[in-house]
């Protein structure tokens, strides 16, 4: 029951977290958003570290993990953190651009393909049949949410040139770049696993707290430099100067500080959940279920808490169905295919 209990509220923690930034209520830039969500994440993993992750979860606390691990270890869990970074930075361009019930799916189905792929690759175990079929089911699942975005957008400029507050040559100009930019970024998150699987792999790998602890330290150095190109040349809008971020309300870089300490706890739930040995391990089917899910939960929050696709047609909201439909029939089948040995 406790290692279930873990793995939802992993999920839940990778589900609502993306939920701070839409707190703002579209006045805070991602970028600046970012610099407290790095800091917050960063704050959570030594804490967590250093009261918990010192109880000795595994025979080994905290500073033992650090002291016995190998540099290729650390150096591994280091840049699982940066490519995670650069992936996640895109993925919150993504929401900023379209919300976080296209975003969440684009990317995030994108980047469960990827692993997908990733893991049959490395480990030629699983079901190729299945692994297939999953992947095609997922990439239905992103198609359907593009087109159901790409008609609501159309839509609502539609309705802007009607009412006289946009001009008429920009009908037809529905922009899909936050789509491409989830995708790029998906691309980046489903590839990070890898080396976090190396990271705690021989006999001197990394425990729970101590990768999570160093994958932060990634999260943090990386967002310092990723952002010098996005607060430059960003995705929309004008350049950013920093002293905005100095300037802002305390409450803004409390949500941001907030979406990193909510998304830790998903990780390190997750990493915990994972180490898990003997008669209390959850199947791994399930484990990659719920695991999988945190993109389902912030896809509903995008369209029921933040009612991004308020007074849509009935075609866009027969798309979302069946976007949903499929992806969640792709997570059961990519599970299905990962656990089950081809015949």
């Amino acid at each position: 029951m406790g290692v279930l209990i873990l793995l939802i509220a992993g999920m839940l923690g990778w589900g609502v977290w993306a939920n701070t930034f839409k707190a703002t209520g579209g006045k805070w830039r991602f970028e600046l958003f970012y610099f407290d969500f790095a800091i917050g994440v960063v704050l959570s993993a030594t804490l967590l570290a250093l009261t918990t992750g010192s109880l000795g979860f595994d025979g080994f606390s905290f500073a033992d993990d650090l002291r016995l691990a190998g540099k290729r270890q650390e150096l591994f869990a280091f840049l699982a953190g940066a490519i995670f970074n650069l992936g996640n930075m895109l993925l919150m361009a993504a929401v900023s651009l379209t919300g976080m019930a296209v975003a969440f799916p684009a990317a995030m189905g994108f980047a469960l393909i990827v692993a997908g792929a990733w893991n049959y690759a490395l480990n030629p175990g699983g079901n190729g049949t299945l692994l297939l079929v999953g992947a095609v089911a997922v990439a239905g699942a992103i198609v359907f949410d593009v087109l159901a975005f790409k008609t609501a957008a159309s839509a609502r400029l539609k309705a802007q040139i009607d009412a006289g507050t946009v001009k008429a040559k920009k009908r037809g100009k529905t922009s899909l770049r936050g789509v491409f930019l989830g995708l790029a970024g998906g691309l980046l998150l489903g590839s990070f696993a890898t080396l976090i699987q190396m990271g705690r792999a021989s006999e001197n790998g990394l425990g729970p707290y101590s990768l999570g602890f160093i994958f932060s330290i990634g999260i943090l150095f990386s967002t310092f430099v990723f952002n010098l190109f996005f607060m430059n040349l960003p995705v929309q809008g004008e350049p950013v100067d920093i002293a905005e971020y100095f300037r802002a309300k305390a409450g803004r870089h409390v949500l941001g500080a907030l979406g990193g300490i909510v998304w830790y706890i998903g990780l390190i739930a997750s990493l915990i959940a994972g180490r898990v040995e003997g008669a209390a391990r959850v199947p791994a089917t399930l484990t990659y279920e719920l695991g999988q899910s945190g993109m389902v939960i912030a896809a509903l929050c995008g369209i029921y808490f933040w009612r991004e696709y308020a007074d849509v047609d009935t075609t866009v909201k027969l798309r979302l169905g069946v976007m949903f439909v499929l992806l969640l029939a792709g997570i059961g089948l990519l599970s299905a295919a990962l656990a089950v040995a081809p015949s």
